[in-house]
């Protein structure tokens, strides 16, 4: 798993009938100083995910354990939308802080 930065949307109007009704989000990954690094993944949004949001996000076949994914050819999903973390006791981000 990986925290990323959801940076944009991918609309695919021609795509295999199995990924109907799948939003498709494009996250940056963060390094965990919150900084961000080059590398970008399109994943699966079950949860409404919006940009600017930082999510937690998984990819290989465990993104295709869950309802919405299973049988799907899926590579990454966000898991969850984060509130806060930090790394050695140092909070590096919290969502409702206006400093963020």
């Amino acid at each position: 798993m990986f925290i990323g930065e959801v940076i944009g949307t991918v609309i695919a109007t021609r795509k295999t009938a199995n990924m109907d009704g799948l939003p498709l989000r494009i996250v940056r990954k963060i390094n965990t100083d919150a900084t961000p690094t080059r590398t970008c993944v399109i994943a699966v949004d079950g949860l409404g995910a919006d940009v600017g949001e930082y999510v937690l996000v998984t990819s290989g076949s465990a993104a295709r354990q869950t309802r919405a994914t299973d049988n799907r050819p899926v590579d990454a999903i966000i898991m969850a939308i984060v509130d806060t973390w930090q790394t050695q006791q140092q909070v590096q981000y919290t969502k409702f802080d206006n400093n963020s």
